[in-house]
């Protein structure tokens, strides 16, 4: 591989093809610290059109590439397997903001733009990008779009898919498709679009994007809503969406577990009332109007929901920092579950209807299987997407537990199955669900996305060994 990477060199720079396990190390292990791979190198491009030599040295070589951005996915699709047969190409250093149009409301982001530095150049526009996640400070756009990532806004706003107009992607051949077109219209054949958006790499390798920006919200407030049941959180959602529309921007179910677990493991985030209750949900409303006209919706529909008994409590932000201790809650649900032990994630959607029949029906299927498992489940109710996760019972070694991952992924994925869900809402399938997603899926299905793969990797080259 001497000649491969000599050509690394002349392509981008000696400087950005690292070799030296130390310089690799940060590039291989996966976001939950659970595999590290192995890499050849990790080439750094500085352009859409370095990008593209590498993948034709790729391609000349037959050497296989791993595209990387902040590498913050939970599904090993960012890192490399143990072979050390492939390359992992970060797009770090793509990470120019190229243009703003207020008229049009697009912003043209490279792919290693930190989505963080996105939402700001869009608000220094006057400008909203609503995507927003909890590792917005070192995710990126290409790792965003490559994986279709939600968040919190989607139940406004939609995924990352329809807040994309337009890519930039170098194909599997070393071309660069040029398809940064700010058109909300096009109907000229297949979508390309479409089509590398949520290809996890496997397809093409996005290195710019078009991207949908909004009015800055004259006003965001935030309620704690505290309730019996996830099924009296729908009948909450149902009335928050009749009586106040699109200004309903956030809708997040957090059962009590959760807090339990964020205020022992970061005792600082205050507890939002005196005792506790089954269920809560965090809500935010955005008004283009005022925040006189926000407050008064959002006071309406809580006081409704409280004096008709469907809220037992709740707790209305004064203030932007009581807004974000709230918000603080839901975001350190994660964190704290890390602290407290190894757990099994699951990433899922079910229709939003069906939510509540299918909590209850898989909190006892588990319960009956894995006597005194404890359930984090939390996650978008707006959008049907949950975080349903398994924390072993009191006592249980991580070990022991971890060692029943597959009974419990059975249980919950083939609950979400009946209730005509997916087993990836947000997150992508990379390596750790590529063969778990061939039971869900029809043969018909399989056959059209392996026949894809084959039309425009047909050396399959571009992230082996992910999604398909």
């Amino acid at each position: 591989m001497t000649a491969f990477l000599e050509g690394c060199r002349a392509a981008v720079g000696a400087a950005h093809v690292l070799t030296a396990a130390a310089d690799m190390a940060g590039h291989l292990t996966d976001h939950r610290r659970r595999h590290t791979g192995a890499a050849l190198a990790v080439i750094q491009p500085g352009s859409s059109a370095e990008v593209a030599a590498i993948v034709r040295l790729c391609r000349q070589y037959r050497v296989p590439l791993v595209p990387q951005g902040g590498n913050t996915g939970l599904v090993l699709g960012s890192v490399p397997d143990t072979s050390g047969a492939a390359i992992v190409l970060s797009l770090t250093r793509l990470h120019r903001i190229r243009s703003i149009d207020v008229v049009n409301d697009t912003l043209v982001a490279e792919a290693g733009c930190i989505l963080k530095n996105v939402q700001d150049a869009a608000s220094a526009a006057n400008r909203l990008f609503p995507l927003s996640l909890a590792s917005e400070g070192s995710c990126t756009i290409g790792g965003n779009l490559s994986s279709n990532a939600g968040g919190t806004a989607v139940l406004r706003y939609g995924n990352a898919r329809e807040l994309c107009l337009g890519l930039e992607v170098v194909t599997a051949e070393g071309e660069i498709w040029d398809g940064l077109r700010g058109l909300r219209k096009d109907n000229t054949g297949y979508d390309l679009r479409d089509l590398y958006i949520g290809a996890e790499g496997t397809l093409g390798i996005i290195t710019a994007a078009v991207l949908k920006l909004y009015p800055r919200p004259r006003a965001q407030l935030t309620a704690l809503a505290a309730l019996r049941s996830p099924a009296a959180a729908l009948e909450l959602l149902a009335s928050v969406r009749e009586r106040c529309g699109d200004a309903l921007t956030g809708f997040e179910l957090m059962s009590d577990v959760c807090l339990q677990l964020v205020r022992k493991h970061f005792p600082a985030l205050r507890a939002p009332f005196g005792k506790a209750h089954p269920q809560y949900v965090l809500l935010e409303l955005s008004d283009q109007e005022s925040e006189a006209h926000a407050r008064q919706l959002l006071e309406g529909v809580i006081g409704a929901a409280l004096e008709s008994g469907l809220v037992d409590d709740a707790v209305l932000a004064a203030s932007l920092g009581q807004s974000a201790g709230l918000w603080q809650l839901r975001e350190h649900i994660s964190a704290a579950q890390a602290a407290e032990g190894k757990n099994i994630k699951h990433d899922i959607a079910v229709p939003i209807s069906r939510i509540g029949a299918f909590i209850d029906t898989t909190d006892r299927l588990l319960a009956q299987a894995f006597p005194a498992c404890r359930l984090v489940c939390f996650g978008h109710l707006g959008d049907g997407n949950l975080h349903y996760n398994v924390s072993a019972p009191a006592g249980m070694s991580d070990e022991d537990f971890l060692a029943r991952q597959a009974e419990v992924n059975r249980v919950v994925h083939d609950s979400v199955h009946r209730f005509g869900g997916s087993i990836s809402a947000e997150h992508g399938l990379g390596a750790l669900k590529r063969q778990e997603i061939l039971r869900y899926k029809s043969p018909v299905e399989i056959g059209l996305q392996r026949a894809i793969k084959q039309a425009l990797d047909p050396l399959n080259l571009m992230n082996p060994g992910k999604l398909i």
